[in-house]
């Protein structure tokens, strides 16, 4: 089922997330036919740098989107920092998401990342998608560890297409990481560990048979 899935869903709980935590294997999967569904949870306006307009983040989800493939886009906008109080909100957002969609795979936060919005989409995602395929996704800037249970395996178009889709987020240039250095660095770290070139890693949350 992760090898190929027909549906997969990607949670966002902010506008990049995704990208950075799965875009090589959303291309991937996206190249092999897959149906991709990418729900970013908040635009963020609280957290631009001065003087960006309030859909920037927006405009730029939507253009590294389109650089993945991605064509289901849908955009939440949940306050950036307090998705503990929205929770069941979320969660019905996610139970609805369910039964639409009926994905084989849902890519969430893992289940140690620090950030409180990122956390609460994992929580709610175990309710919301209690019998889907669900692997966690690594954001290592949030993570002071992490169960890295599946590896997949990518290759060099994968990668640069994430790093292509990253890019489009010109509002984020300012944080150190936010570079196809890094991008590929860490796809070849990944990749080492599994005897491939190139790869992302993943948390097996729960695996259905």
């Amino acid at each position: 089922m992760f090898i190929n899935p027909k549906r997969v869903i990607v949670l966002a709980p902010h506008t990049d997330d995704g990208e950075w935590g799965a875009g090589g294997s959303i291309a991937k999967w996206k190249e092999s036919g897959s149906e991709i569904y990418y729900v970013a949870f908040s635009s963020c306006q609280e957290s631009l740098p001065a003087g960006m307009a309030p859909d920037t983040l927006i405009k730029e989800c939507q253009a590294a989107t389109s650089v993945l493939g991605i064509k289901q886009l849908i955009q939440l906008d949940f306050k950036v920092r307090y998705f503990t109080d929205d929770r069941q909100a979320i969660l019905e957002e996610m139970v609805k998401l369910n039964k639409s969609i009926q994905p084989d795979l849902v890519l969430t936060p893992c289940s140690t990342d620090l950030h409180q919005d990122h956390n609460t989409i994992y929580n709610e995602s175990l309710r919301g998608f209690k019998n889907r395929n669900l692997l966690g996704y690594e954001l290592i800037w949030n993570n002071i560890h992490m169960s890295t249970t599946f590896f997949n395996s990518l290759e060099t178009r994968h990668v640069d297409l994430k790093a292509n889709a990253i890019a489009c987020y010109h509002s984020q240039e300012f944080r150190n990481y936010h570079n196809a250095t890094f991008v590929q660095s860490l796809a070849r770290t990944r990749g080492t560990q599994i005897g491939s070139e190139f790869a992302e890693a993943f948390e097996v949350i729960r695996l259905l048979s």
